[in-house]
């Protein structure tokens, strides 16, 4: 394996790009883990791995689909987690961001308005919690709207209620397929035709949209659409982040990503370098990652929250490789292999042996000698 590699922290805010990494849950061992059961969260380690990501200056996007929102984690438990991370983040000046979405209804919605009043719901969750929104993609508008007029319906409508600017959420269905379609048009560049103009009509409570339609091209050319706005671009490509934060000469796109949660130290130490204008040492930094992401992030992408956990488990960030729904299985043992293959690559195991001795347990669980 690889020597660990010295990573440094930043000394204080990082000031070049705003940076946002989403956090995954760590499951209690013992608790009812279960596909369909509620989730049962080891809050300590939770709340520990949140810790994490602040101490390398990134903030922490809570209760996201990192977090297994619609694929485990209940209504009930996202509340807690939301309310805990906010008081957290206080404690330690961290920044948060969380997701406020509509995933308490138990199944399809009756109407719009049924949907708009859980999003209401959650909203005041967020807010009470004083973490800023983010307005997640609603998998339960995406079946009862039927067409662009609705999406701006439910959008006009919570925007107007806002009490500060807001993050957007642009998720593809690769991430979620039941998002397929979303504002309101099958064609992304239709769809971005309407996403333009909601946040013209709104631009001063909408501080960015967080893109993960895993196509860079796209995401430059809707970039280039709403910096004039003032609005940001958050990258979610975890296939592409490395060139799409450093930007160019017409722009750069912050940060929102599933896979800083694993990369948190390469992160913040490419986003340093950024700061400091070396770009040398921020390729560097990011370079090694990429192979790692496009494999956690790789077809079914919407199962990349099992690499998250076990990167986290190998690098001694939890005591378990445990997922709330019983997720954990969602990879197979080579596809998990070669995630510690890449990590160690890219030197980021703190204690190489640990993880050593971690595959080996879990190599021998699985009947390979």
């Amino acid at each position: 394996m690889a020597e660990p590699r010295a990573w440094s922290r930043p000394d204080g805010p990082l000031t070049s790009r705003m940076a946002f990494a989403a956090a995954h849950v760590v499951a209690d061992p013992l608790g009812e883990n279960r596909p369909g059961a509620p989730a049962v969260v080891d809050w300590e380690h939770t709340l520990g791995f949140r810790r994490h990501l602040w101490s390398y200056g990134l903030g922490v996007a809570e209760a996201m689909d990192t977090a297994q929102r619609g694929m485990g984690l209940d209504w009930a438990a996202t509340q807690e987690l939301i309310r805990r991370s906010a008081a957290e983040a206080r404690a330690v000046g961290g920044r948060i961001a969380a997701g406020a979405g509509t995933d308490q209804l138990a199944g399809a919605a009756a109407g719009l308005d049924e949907v708009a009043a859980a999003y209401e719901e959650q909203l005041a969750v967020v807010e009470d919690a004083g973490a800023q929104v983010i307005l997640m993609a609603s998998r339960q508008l995406a079946a009862v709207a039927t067409g662009p007029d609705d999406y701006r319906k439910i959008y006009d409508r919570l925007l107007a209620q806002v009490s500060s600017p807001v993050i957007l959420h642009w998720l593809g269905p690769m991430f979620d397929p039941a998002l397929a379609g979303y504002w309101g048009a099958g064609d992304v560049a239709v769809a971005a035709d309407h996403v333009v103009a909601l946040i013209s009509d709104h631009a001063s409570k909408v501080d960015g949209i967080k893109v993960s339609l895993l196509d860079a091209r796209f995401e430059e050319g809707l970039r280039a659409r709403l910096l004039p706005l003032g609005v940001r671009l958050y990258t979610g490509d975890d296939f592409d982040y490395p060139t799409l934060i450093r930007g160019d000469a017409a722009g750069h796109s912050d940060a929102l990503l599933g896979i800083f949660a694993a990369i948190a130290p390469a992160a913040s130490a490419a986003l340093q370098a950024l700061d400091r204008g070396d770009l040398a040492a921020y390729d560097a930094a990011f370079a090694p990652t990429v192979p790692l992401a496009r494999h956690v992030f790789g077809a079914p992408t919407y199962y990349y929250k099992t690499g998250i956990a076990f990167l986290s488990w190998l690098s001694g960030l939890q005591p378990g490789f445990v997922m709330v729904g019983g997720l954990q299985s969602a990879r197979s043992l080579p596809h998990l292999v070669t995630t510690f293959e890449l990590a160690d690559a890219a030197g980021l195991f703190p204690d190489p042996p640990l993880a050593a001795a971690r595959l080996s347990s879990l190599l021998a669980t699985y009947g390979v000698a």
